[in-house]
């Protein structure tokens, strides 16, 4: 098999693309040879060393869809998804022509979404479930604002709400491009480099503020995200861009009787992960959600480039194509 893997962190340069033996399947594990796999900027953030508890040398990618080509005789053949905390960071990833998964860990992609489509879901759409969803308890009626909705989770954020029927306020530096899916499921827009965008919230709510706040920036936006709470409001924090500090006004908050919850997709592994996408699949089957647009496709060996885009910024998903 062919791989991308790094012995050391820096830039993208530091991938190299090896052969190595091509994994095997047991009574507990499952190979998949890869048709398509996205890189996130956690993948880059992993090769950069800005992540905590990589192990190298490392094959690195967190998202993949394929076919599995050995494992249990009732798998073979099946075209699954998949990602996971551990994948790319403490087990190899999937940034490679093939690898081994945790037969526990096999879930079967969505049949009306391409590799292409299914390999772009996962960390997204996991972290986008798991905020609002587990922790968040969405409601329907409910406001949710999503801070970065232009963004891949903010993206997923805002189809997971319209789906179970709230309104969406979202919250971003410009508009949402026409093309993205969030854009035909937002109610409102809200721009993000007002510092008074807190009072437009309110406005929009008629005074009463949001029921919810999804952060996906974080730091920087974490103060007028929870400013922008209503009574029994609750704020969903995924990142920390800018600063990991942050202040609030104590009083304000228990007279709101706010609530403060972190989510972090790390700490889901695969086998986990594939427990939400197993709850997410029945969506994209019906429509209810759709794939982020692709923006590039890459083939192994331009490694380098294709994790340079990502770096840089690029709306859209970046994807490999390992057997092309």
């Amino acid at each position: 098999m062919r791989a991308l893997e790094f012995r050391e962190f820096g830039e993208p340069s530091v991938l190299k693309l090896v052969e190595r033996p091509d994994p095997a399947a047991s009574a507990t594990t499952a190979v998949i040879r890869v048709e398509a796999a996205s890189i996130n900027p956690s993948d880059v953030k992993n090769v950069s060393g800005n992540m905590e508890g990589t192990v190298l040398p490392r094959v690195p990618g967190r998202d993949f869809s394929g076919v599995v080509i050995d494992g249990p005789k009732d798998w073979l053949g099946a075209e699954v998804w998949g990602t996971g905390g551990d994948v790319g960071f403490t087990i190899d990833g999937s940034h490679a022509t093939h690898m081994a998964v945790p037969v526990s860990a096999l879930a079967r992609k969505p049949k009306n979404l391409s590799h292409d489509e299914a390999a772009s879901i996962g960390v997204n759409f996991i972290i986008a479930w798991l905020g609002a969803v587990t922790y968040g308890q969405i409601q329907s009626d409910e406001t949710i604002a999503i801070v970065g909705a232009g963004g891949g989770v903010g993206g997923a954020v805002a189809q997971i709400a319209k789906a179970k029927k709230l309104r969406i306020i979202a919250v971003d530096r410009s508009p949402l491009p026409k093309d993205a899916p969030a854009s035909s499921r937002i109610d409102a827009f809200v721009n993000s480099t007002d510092s008074k965008w807190p009072q437009a919230v309110a406005e929009l709510t008629k005074g009463k503020g949001a029921d919810i706040v999804f952060d996906s920036v974080g730091g920087i936006m974490f103060e007028p995200s929870l400013l922008s709470l209503g009574q029994h409001g609750r704020l969903i924090e995924i990142s920390a861009t800018g600063k990991r500090r942050v202040e609030f006004d104590a009083v304000d908050f228990y007279h709101k009787e706010l609530k403060i919850l972190g989510a972090d997709s790390r700490k889901l592994d695969v086998t986990q992960s594939a427990k939400l996408l197993t709850e997410l699949a029945p969506g994209f089957d019906k429509g209810l959600y759709e794939a982020p647009i692709i923006a590039a496709r890459y083939l192994l060996d331009k490694a380098a480039e294709a994790y340079a885009l990502v770096a840089k910024g690029t709306p859209g998903k970046v994807v490999f194509t390992p057997n092309k």
